[in-house]
């Protein structure tokens, strides 16, 4: 028996120094370690899915449409999950902007898009990412050391800073299927502007179409606060709708906010009145 186990002491040891032998082939560098994996399981599914399509629509079909615009604050509990440093949804957006891998549009009022977001007008990266940072004044000196003026420069990035998301979706009464749904058409990181000393309220930095991101979401994994095996992408929080939000704005003929006509706790109640509207639509449909 002491035979084996000094055998088999000898195998692992033999093991665990050929694993961290040199590279004979390149003296300068070790020989690399495969990474161990980290769990008892590879997780594939949500980084392999793919996108479950929308079931087709015709302008015949469409019964009653409604649009509404709606913002996600990150610092409600329920949405936490956006805020998650392991996988924070504004990182995977600028991110995959960076990258070349999706579109921003401009948000920016115009006589065309007087709202700015209908998908007008495509921002470089570049440009897209300047919309985050705050401008600061950089003094310039010359070739003596003497300042010789001030430029003005993007200071950088804190990916903590975006707290809110809004979203611009079609609520949906499809005749042909029997189904009222919502649809969403747009999201938009929401910064606040600040000149002359003053802060603004938050404004959308860019608009993304979703329909477009849906193909990157699919395959970002949401952690979750309860159970790390429930399989959950950051398209099916929004496809499912798990998340909390109020209603900012629905279609009217003035093209009105709600804050244009409500102040103070007046505008919750306003929200929560379109939102039981919509309900109330569903609700009398199946009603005899």
């Amino acid at each position: 028996m002491k035979k084996i186990i000094f055998a088999l002491i000898l195998i692992a040891g033999t093991l665990r120094l050929s694993a961290q032998a040199p590279n004979l082939n390149n003296n300068t560098k070790p020989k690399p370690v495969e990474r161990p994996l980290d769990g008892f399981y590879q997780k594939t599914n949500v980084v392999k899915s793919k996108v479950m399509p929308y079931a087709a629509l015709k302008e015949s079909d469409v019964l009653f449409s409604k649009r509404v615009w709606r913002e996600i604050d990150l610092r409600d509990k329920m949405n936490t999950i956006f805020a998650s440093p392991k996988s924070r949804l504004i990182t995977i957006l600028t991110d995959a902007i960076q990258a070349g891998e999706l579109t921003a549009y401009d948000a920016s009022s115009t006589k065309d898009d007087v709202n700015g977001d209908e998908f007008s007008a495509v921002l470089k990266s570049e440009e897209a990412m300047a919309r985050f940072a705050d401008s600061v004044l950089v003094p310039t000196f010359d070739k003596d050391g003497n300042q010789t003026g001030t430029v003005v420069k993007a200071g950088e990035f804190n990916p903590d800073s975006i707290i809110k998301f809004r979203i611009k979706e079609d609520w949906i009464f499809d005749k042909q299927r029997s189904v009222f749904e919502p649809r969403i058409i747009g999201i938009a990181p929401m910064v606040r502007i600040s000149a002359a000393g003053q802060a603004f309220d938050e404004q959308p930095a860019f608009w993304i179409y979703f329909p477009e991101v849906r193909h990157l979401l699919v395959t970002k994994p949401v952690v979750n606060r309860s159970n790390d095996a429930t399989g959950l992408s950051y398209d099916d929080i929004f496809v499912k709708r798990i998340f909390s939000s109020y209603i900012v704005k629905e279609s009217n003929a003035a093209d009105l906010r709600i804050k244009d006509y409500a102040s103070g706790i007046e505008r919750l109640y306003e929200s929560d009145r379109i939102k039981k509207a919509l309900m109330d639509f569903e609700h009398d449909l199946w009603s005899f």
